[in-house]
Protein backbone atom coordinates (compact mmCIF):
# COMPACT_ATOMS: atom_id res chain seq x y z
CA UNK A 1 0.00 0.00 0.00
CA UNK A 2 1.38 3.53 -0.83
CA UNK A 3 1.95 5.76 1.98
CA UNK A 4 0.78 9.72 0.73
CA UNK A 5 2.64 12.54 2.22
CA UNK A 6 -0.08 13.30 4.14
CA UNK A 7 -0.31 10.02 6.50
CA UNK A 8 3.19 9.72 7.35
CA UNK A 9 3.10 13.56 7.74
CA UNK A 10 2.90 14.35 11.79
CA UNK A 11 -0.90 15.24 12.72
CA UNK A 12 0.13 18.41 14.67
CA UNK A 13 -2.71 19.10 16.96
CA UNK A 14 -3.27 21.50 20.83
CA UNK A 15 -1.12 18.18 22.54
CA UNK A 16 1.52 17.91 19.45
CA UNK A 17 1.69 21.97 18.67
CA UNK A 18 3.48 22.83 15.54
CA UNK A 19 6.59 24.97 16.24
CA UNK A 20 5.81 27.94 13.60
CA UNK A 21 8.65 30.81 12.73
CA UNK A 22 7.95 34.22 13.66
CA UNK A 23 8.19 35.65 9.80
CA UNK A 24 6.76 39.08 10.98
CA UNK A 25 6.22 40.79 14.19
CA UNK A 26 5.35 44.82 14.15
CA UNK A 27 3.34 46.82 15.84
CA UNK A 28 0.67 48.50 13.75
CA UNK A 29 -0.48 51.40 16.11
CA UNK A 30 0.84 54.82 15.73
CA UNK A 31 3.58 56.57 18.26
CA UNK A 32 1.29 58.64 19.71
CA UNK A 33 -1.39 55.82 20.52
CA UNK A 34 -2.19 54.28 24.10
CA UNK A 35 -2.67 50.79 23.00
CA UNK A 36 -0.24 48.29 21.10
CA UNK A 37 -1.26 46.26 18.70
CA UNK A 38 0.87 43.22 16.94
CA UNK A 39 0.53 42.10 13.46
CA UNK A 40 1.91 38.70 13.73
CA UNK A 41 3.05 36.55 10.60
CA UNK A 42 3.71 32.75 11.13
CA UNK A 43 5.09 30.22 9.08
CA UNK A 44 3.17 26.58 8.52
CA UNK A 45 5.67 25.81 6.84
CA UNK A 46 6.40 21.90 6.43
CA UNK A 47 3.07 21.90 9.40
CA UNK A 48 0.34 20.38 6.58
CA UNK A 49 -2.02 22.60 8.75
CA UNK A 50 -4.65 24.46 6.96
CA UNK A 51 -7.51 26.57 8.01
CA UNK A 52 -10.45 28.63 6.68
CA UNK A 53 -11.42 32.23 7.41
CA UNK A 54 -13.02 32.09 11.09
CA UNK A 55 -10.87 29.64 12.54
CA UNK A 56 -8.89 30.46 15.34
CA UNK A 57 -5.28 29.72 16.43
CA UNK A 58 -3.57 28.44 19.47
CA UNK A 59 -1.04 29.29 21.32
CA UNK A 60 0.64 27.20 24.42
CA UNK A 61 2.72 30.52 25.93
CA UNK A 62 5.49 30.76 28.26
CA UNK A 63 4.55 33.14 31.63
CA UNK A 64 6.59 36.27 32.40
CA UNK A 65 10.12 35.56 33.18
CA UNK A 66 9.96 38.77 35.81
CA UNK A 67 6.70 36.92 37.48
CA UNK A 68 8.40 33.63 37.85
CA UNK A 69 11.75 35.52 39.61
CA UNK A 70 9.27 37.43 41.92
CA UNK A 71 7.94 34.29 42.63
CA UNK A 72 11.04 31.96 43.62
CA UNK A 73 12.20 35.34 45.48
CA UNK A 74 9.20 35.73 47.58
CA UNK A 75 9.02 31.97 48.61
CA UNK A 76 13.25 31.53 48.45
CA UNK A 77 12.73 28.54 46.85
CA UNK A 78 16.03 27.04 44.60
CA UNK A 79 14.94 26.93 40.93
CA UNK A 80 16.72 23.47 40.54
CA UNK A 81 14.46 21.53 42.98
CA UNK A 82 12.16 18.98 40.58
CA UNK A 83 8.55 19.10 41.14
CA UNK A 84 6.07 16.51 39.93
CA UNK A 85 3.64 18.43 37.42
CA UNK A 86 0.66 15.79 36.22
CA UNK A 87 -0.69 12.91 37.29
CA UNK A 88 1.62 10.83 34.92
CA UNK A 89 4.53 11.99 36.89
CA UNK A 90 6.59 13.78 34.57
CA UNK A 91 9.07 15.71 36.27
CA UNK A 92 10.48 19.80 35.40
CA UNK A 93 13.16 21.97 37.58
CA UNK A 94 10.62 24.17 39.18
CA UNK A 95 11.64 27.56 37.51
CA UNK A 96 10.89 25.50 33.83
CA UNK A 97 7.68 24.34 35.58
CA UNK A 98 6.51 28.13 36.71
CA UNK A 99 7.25 29.28 32.93
CA UNK A 100 5.89 26.58 30.60
CA UNK A 101 3.68 24.80 32.55
CA UNK A 102 1.46 26.40 35.31
CA UNK A 103 -1.27 29.33 35.32
CA UNK A 104 0.33 31.57 37.97
CA UNK A 105 -1.64 34.57 36.64
CA UNK A 106 -5.06 33.92 37.69
CA UNK A 107 -6.48 32.76 41.49
CA UNK A 108 -9.62 30.56 41.61
CA UNK A 109 -11.55 29.92 44.87
CA UNK A 110 -10.49 26.21 44.80
CA UNK A 111 -6.62 27.60 45.09
CA UNK A 112 -7.18 30.09 48.16
CA UNK A 113 -9.23 26.76 49.70
CA UNK A 114 -6.59 24.64 49.50
CA UNK A 115 -4.00 27.04 50.66
CA UNK A 116 -5.11 27.59 53.75
CA UNK A 117 -3.94 24.39 54.76
CA UNK A 118 -0.66 26.02 54.42
CA UNK A 119 -0.77 29.00 56.69
CA UNK A 120 -1.48 30.32 60.41
CA UNK A 121 -2.87 33.31 58.61
CA UNK A 122 -6.25 33.99 59.93
CA UNK A 123 -7.24 36.43 57.27
CA UNK A 124 -7.03 33.91 54.73
CA UNK A 125 -9.40 31.23 57.52
CA UNK A 126 -11.99 34.30 57.10
CA UNK A 127 -11.70 35.34 53.60
CA UNK A 128 -12.55 31.37 52.44
CA UNK A 129 -15.41 31.01 55.08
CA UNK A 130 -18.98 30.84 53.17
CA UNK A 131 -20.23 33.60 54.05
CA UNK A 132 -17.49 35.94 52.80
CA UNK A 133 -17.91 34.92 49.30
CA UNK A 134 -18.14 38.05 48.13
CA UNK A 135 -15.30 39.64 49.66
CA UNK A 136 -13.46 36.30 48.26
CA UNK A 137 -14.49 36.70 44.58
CA UNK A 138 -13.56 40.42 45.18
CA UNK A 139 -10.11 39.21 45.97
CA UNK A 140 -9.59 36.53 43.24
CA UNK A 141 -10.10 39.49 40.94
CA UNK A 142 -7.31 41.13 38.76
CA UNK A 143 -4.72 39.01 41.51
CA UNK A 144 -2.64 36.22 40.93
CA UNK A 145 0.00 33.65 42.51
CA UNK A 146 2.33 36.43 43.28
CA UNK A 147 -0.40 38.22 45.77
CA UNK A 148 -1.25 35.45 47.35
CA UNK A 149 2.10 34.46 48.69
CA UNK A 150 2.31 38.00 49.72
CA UNK A 151 -0.88 38.89 51.11
CA UNK A 152 -1.41 35.84 53.25
CA UNK A 153 2.31 34.22 54.54
CA UNK A 154 4.34 32.87 56.29
CA UNK A 155 3.80 29.67 54.50
CA UNK A 156 5.00 26.20 55.17
CA UNK A 157 4.94 24.30 52.44
CA UNK A 158 7.29 22.92 49.88
CA UNK A 159 7.68 23.98 46.52
CA UNK A 160 5.93 20.61 45.70
CA UNK A 161 2.89 21.31 47.46
CA UNK A 162 2.40 25.08 46.40
CA UNK A 163 2.67 23.79 42.54
CA UNK A 164 0.11 20.43 43.61
CA UNK A 165 -2.54 23.98 44.27
CA UNK A 166 -1.64 25.37 40.31
CA UNK A 167 -3.63 24.43 37.32
CA UNK A 168 -2.25 23.76 33.54
CA UNK A 169 -1.78 26.82 31.80
CA UNK A 170 -4.53 27.15 29.04
CA UNK A 171 -3.52 27.83 25.58
CA UNK A 172 -4.45 31.24 24.19
CA UNK A 173 -7.28 31.55 21.01
CA UNK A 174 -6.96 34.20 18.60
CA UNK A 175 -8.90 34.91 15.64
CA UNK A 176 -7.21 34.01 12.30
CA UNK A 177 -5.94 37.42 10.34
CA UNK A 178 -5.36 35.90 6.79
CA UNK A 179 -6.91 34.03 4.49
CA UNK A 180 -4.90 30.50 3.39
CA UNK A 181 -5.66 30.90 -0.22
CA UNK A 182 -4.33 34.88 0.01
CA UNK A 183 -0.88 33.68 1.95
CA UNK A 184 -0.28 29.93 1.44
CA UNK A 185 1.79 28.06 3.91
CA UNK A 186 0.85 31.37 6.51
CA UNK A 187 -1.04 32.33 9.04
CA UNK A 188 -1.65 35.96 10.78
CA UNK A 189 -2.81 37.02 13.99
CA UNK A 190 -3.60 40.45 15.20
CA UNK A 191 -3.03 40.97 19.14
CA UNK A 192 -3.76 44.12 21.54
CA UNK A 193 -1.07 43.76 24.33
CA UNK A 194 -2.49 43.56 27.88
CA UNK A 195 -1.38 45.46 30.33
CA UNK A 196 -2.61 47.04 33.47
CA UNK A 197 -2.21 48.58 36.89
CA UNK A 198 -4.24 46.29 39.80
CA UNK A 199 -3.48 46.34 43.40
CA UNK A 200 -0.31 48.36 43.46
CA UNK A 201 1.42 46.10 40.63
CA UNK A 202 1.25 46.09 36.76
CA UNK A 203 -0.32 43.08 35.19
CA UNK A 204 0.53 41.43 31.96
CA UNK A 205 -1.70 39.57 29.17
CA UNK A 206 0.49 35.77 29.52
CA UNK A 207 0.35 35.76 25.64
CA UNK A 208 0.09 39.22 24.16
CA UNK A 209 2.85 40.34 25.87
CA UNK A 210 4.99 37.36 25.60
CA UNK A 211 3.96 38.72 21.51
CA UNK A 212 4.67 42.26 21.89
CA UNK A 213 8.13 42.44 24.56
CA UNK A 214 9.73 38.91 23.98
CA UNK A 215 9.15 37.29 20.45
CA UNK A 216 11.07 37.97 17.78
CA UNK A 217 11.32 37.73 13.90
CA UNK A 218 13.24 33.97 13.26
CA UNK A 219 12.17 32.77 17.04
CA UNK A 220 9.13 30.11 17.41
CA UNK A 221 5.78 29.43 18.87
CA UNK A 222 4.07 26.45 19.60
CA UNK A 223 0.74 26.71 17.69
CA UNK A 224 -2.95 24.79 16.27
CA UNK A 225 -5.81 25.36 14.61
CA UNK A 226 -9.11 25.76 16.42
CA UNK A 227 -11.96 25.57 13.97
CA UNK A 228 -14.80 27.52 14.53
CA UNK A 229 -17.48 25.80 12.84
CA UNK A 230 -20.12 29.03 14.31
CA UNK A 231 -18.28 31.76 12.80
CA UNK A 232 -17.59 31.41 8.89
CA UNK A 233 -18.29 32.98 5.38
CA UNK A 234 -21.80 32.05 3.43
CA UNK A 235 -21.66 29.35 1.50
CA UNK A 236 -22.37 31.47 -1.98
CA UNK A 237 -20.00 34.02 -3.30
CA UNK A 238 -22.70 36.22 -4.06
CA UNK A 239 -24.15 36.85 -0.78
CA UNK A 240 -23.51 40.35 1.13
CA UNK A 241 -21.49 40.23 4.18
CA UNK A 242 -21.86 43.46 6.90
CA UNK A 243 -18.89 43.07 9.64
CA UNK A 244 -18.98 44.78 12.77
CA UNK A 245 -14.70 44.58 14.04
CA UNK A 246 -13.63 47.08 16.08
CA UNK A 247 -9.99 47.12 17.73
CA UNK A 248 -8.74 43.43 17.19
CA UNK A 249 -12.28 42.68 16.14
CA UNK A 250 -10.80 43.47 12.85
CA UNK A 251 -8.61 40.00 12.91
CA UNK A 252 -11.38 37.76 11.09
CA UNK A 253 -12.84 40.18 8.72
CA UNK A 254 -9.02 40.67 7.14
CA UNK A 255 -9.51 37.02 6.77
CA UNK A 256 -13.09 37.10 4.89
CA UNK A 257 -11.69 40.01 2.91
CA UNK A 258 -8.76 38.60 1.72
CA UNK A 259 -10.57 35.30 0.84
CA UNK A 260 -12.96 36.80 -0.85
CA UNK A 261 -10.42 38.82 -3.15
CA UNK A 262 -9.14 35.82 -4.15
CA UNK A 263 -11.95 33.49 -4.93
CA UNK A 264 -13.45 36.78 -6.81
CA UNK A 265 -16.93 36.70 -4.75
CA UNK A 266 -19.61 39.11 -6.44
CA UNK A 267 -21.13 39.71 -3.08
CA UNK A 268 -20.68 43.19 -1.20
CA UNK A 269 -18.91 43.49 1.79
CA UNK A 270 -19.30 46.44 3.94
CA UNK A 271 -17.16 46.91 6.82
CA UNK A 272 -17.63 48.90 10.72
CA UNK A 273 -14.60 49.81 12.20
CA UNK A 274 -13.53 51.51 15.14
CA UNK A 275 -10.54 52.51 17.80
CA UNK A 276 -9.56 55.20 19.68
CA UNK A 277 -8.07 57.86 17.38
CA UNK A 278 -8.02 57.76 13.30
CA UNK A 279 -4.20 58.91 13.07
CA UNK A 280 -2.67 56.21 15.62
CA UNK A 281 -5.28 53.22 15.81
CA UNK A 282 -7.02 52.86 12.25
CA UNK A 283 -5.29 49.02 11.93
CA UNK A 284 -4.55 47.67 8.05
CA UNK A 285 -5.65 51.58 7.24
CA UNK A 286 -4.07 51.17 3.88
CA UNK A 287 -4.68 47.91 3.30
CA UNK A 288 -8.08 48.20 3.58
CA UNK A 289 -8.17 51.29 1.43
CA UNK A 290 -6.81 49.41 -1.38
CA UNK A 291 -9.43 46.77 -0.91
CA UNK A 292 -12.28 49.70 -1.17
CA UNK A 293 -10.49 50.84 -4.32
CA UNK A 294 -10.82 47.46 -5.82
CA UNK A 295 -14.20 46.60 -5.08
CA UNK A 296 -13.67 43.96 -3.08
CA UNK A 297 -15.11 46.47 0.11
CA UNK A 298 -17.74 48.25 -0.80
CA UNK A 299 -17.88 50.17 1.99
CA UNK A 300 -16.54 50.93 5.18
CA UNK A 301 -17.70 53.07 8.15
CA UNK A 302 -14.82 54.27 10.94
CA UNK A 303 -15.95 55.40 14.31
CA UNK A 304 -12.47 57.21 16.05
CA UNK A 305 -14.13 57.56 20.00
CA UNK A 306 -11.63 59.68 21.18
CA UNK A 307 -11.41 62.30 18.39
CA UNK A 308 -14.86 63.50 19.26
CA UNK A 309 -15.73 65.66 22.21
CA UNK A 310 -18.95 62.70 22.37
CA UNK A 311 -17.67 59.38 22.11
CA UNK A 312 -19.12 57.88 18.59
CA UNK A 313 -18.93 53.91 17.99
CA UNK A 314 -19.44 51.64 15.79
CA UNK A 315 -23.30 50.88 17.01
CA UNK A 316 -23.70 54.87 16.27
CA UNK A 317 -22.20 54.29 13.16
CA UNK A 318 -24.52 51.35 12.61
CA UNK A 319 -27.79 53.51 13.59
CA UNK A 320 -26.75 56.44 11.19
CA UNK A 321 -26.87 53.92 8.40
CA UNK A 322 -29.94 52.05 9.71
CA UNK A 323 -31.95 52.52 6.18
CA UNK A 324 -29.40 50.75 4.13
CA UNK A 325 -28.34 48.02 6.75
CA UNK A 326 -31.87 47.19 6.71
CA UNK A 327 -32.24 46.81 2.96
CA UNK A 328 -29.02 44.90 3.01
CA UNK A 329 -30.54 42.25 5.60
CA UNK A 330 -33.62 42.25 3.60
CA UNK A 331 -31.70 41.26 0.49
CA UNK A 332 -30.34 38.07 2.60
CA UNK A 333 -27.12 39.92 4.16
CA UNK A 334 -25.24 37.94 6.99
CA UNK A 335 -24.77 39.89 9.78
CA UNK A 336 -20.93 39.77 11.75
CA UNK A 337 -19.91 40.91 15.33
CA UNK A 338 -16.07 40.28 16.68
CA UNK A 339 -14.43 41.80 19.46
CA UNK A 340 -15.40 43.11 23.34
CA UNK A 341 -18.54 40.24 24.66
CA UNK A 342 -19.08 42.68 27.71
CA UNK A 343 -19.90 46.14 26.27
CA UNK A 344 -19.52 46.03 22.31
CA UNK A 345 -21.13 42.89 22.01
CA UNK A 346 -24.25 43.94 23.45
CA UNK A 347 -24.24 47.72 22.18
CA UNK A 348 -24.13 46.21 18.33
CA UNK A 349 -26.71 43.76 19.29
CA UNK A 350 -29.11 46.60 20.82
CA UNK A 351 -28.39 48.51 17.83
CA UNK A 352 -29.61 46.05 15.57
CA UNK A 353 -32.84 45.35 17.36
CA UNK A 354 -33.33 48.62 17.16
CA UNK A 355 -32.75 49.23 13.11
CA UNK A 356 -34.46 46.02 12.68
CA UNK A 357 -38.02 47.87 14.68
CA UNK A 358 -37.57 51.17 13.39
CA UNK A 359 -37.06 50.35 9.36
CA UNK A 360 -39.21 47.35 9.08
CA UNK A 361 -41.71 49.31 11.11
CA UNK A 362 -42.44 46.46 13.99
CA UNK A 363 -42.51 45.89 17.17
CA UNK A 364 -39.65 45.49 19.76
CA UNK A 365 -40.87 41.75 20.16
CA UNK A 366 -41.12 41.44 16.45
CA UNK A 367 -37.87 42.78 15.87
CA UNK A 368 -35.94 40.37 18.25
CA UNK A 369 -37.78 37.55 16.45
CA UNK A 370 -36.89 38.86 12.73
CA UNK A 371 -33.00 38.94 14.22
CA UNK A 372 -33.45 35.40 16.20
CA UNK A 373 -34.50 33.94 12.47
CA UNK A 374 -31.99 35.38 10.60
CA UNK A 375 -29.73 33.99 13.58
CA UNK A 376 -30.99 30.53 13.22
CA UNK A 377 -30.64 31.10 9.26
CA UNK A 378 -26.65 31.38 10.37
CA UNK A 379 -26.68 34.87 9.03
CA UNK A 380 -26.13 36.41 12.63
CA UNK A 381 -22.64 35.26 13.71
CA UNK A 382 -20.50 36.46 16.54
CA UNK A 383 -16.87 35.68 17.86
CA UNK A 384 -17.18 37.66 21.06
CA UNK A 385 -14.58 37.15 24.39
Amino acid sequence: MLITENQSATTFSRKNPFHAKVLKNVNLNGADSNKETRHLELSLKGSNLSYVPGDALGIIPKNDPELVASLLEEMKWNEETLVTINKEDDILPLKEALATYFEITLLSKKILQQAVGFTENEELRKLVLNENANQLKEYIYGRDLLDMLCDFGPWNASAQEMVSLLRKMMPRLYSIASSIAANPEEVNLTIGAMRYTAHGRERKGVCSVLVAERLNEGDTLPIFIQPNKHFHLPASQDTDIIMVGPGTGIAPFRSFIQERAVTKATGRAWLFFGDQHAASDFLYQNELEQYQKDGVLTRIETAFSRDTVQKVYVQHKMLENSKELFEWLENGACFYVCGDKQYMAKDVHNALIEIIEKEGAMSREAAEVYLNDIQAQGRYQRDVY
